[in-house]
């Protein structure tokens, strides 16, 4: 053999006994393919879908929330308008002028009389003066009655001579 060949010989010997030696090392195992999105595998699944339905929800309510807060913000925006504050203002003064008739009613014996009633936004006010107290009567509109006595000439309720 000439020097040459055997040179060749030596180096794919040397080769060979090296990966003798290292594929010993060598493991092999059967390729398994593995979803790693929860609600494929199986593995974490009820976690995975309790995440999913608190961002859902958490979404959910903010956008409720959002809905609320413009409503509330319109409803503001439509009670600051200049119509909507001078007919809170009207109403205001209506009732009390209402309110000063009626007591104007039921405390003066000149003009007043002996009892009254009125309806008042589905409720009945209704008074009775017999001389000695007067009876106030408020029938609500669910039928609840709310009855006021007030003695005549006490506490200074009537100036006057009040029918005693």
């Amino acid at each position: 053999m000439k020097k040459k060949d055997k040179a060749i010989l030596l180096v794919f010997s040397l080769i060979f006994f090296k990966i003798s030696i290292f594929s010993q090392n060598v493991f092999a195992d059967q390729i398994i393919h593995q979803f790693k999105n929860p609600s494929f595998s199986g593995i974490g699944t009820s976690s995975h879908y309790l995440t999913i339905d608190e961002q859902e929800k958490t979404r959910r309510d903010e956008i409720a929330e959002d809905v609320e807060s413009a409503l509330k913000e319109a409803e503001r925006e439509a009670d600051n308008t200049t119509l909507a504050k001078f007919l809170r203002n009207l109403e205001s003064r209506i009732y009390s002028q209402l309110s000063r008739d009626i007591a104007e009613s039921l405390f003066n014996s000149e003009t007043g009389g002996t009892g009254g009633s009125i309806m008042l936004e589905g409720n009945t006010i209704s008074f009775v003066n017999d001389g000695v107290n007067i009876t106030l009567t408020v029938i609500d509109s669910e039928g609840n009655v709310t009855t006021v006595v007030i003695p005549v000439g006490i506490f200074g309720i009537c100036s006057e001579d009040c029918a005693v």
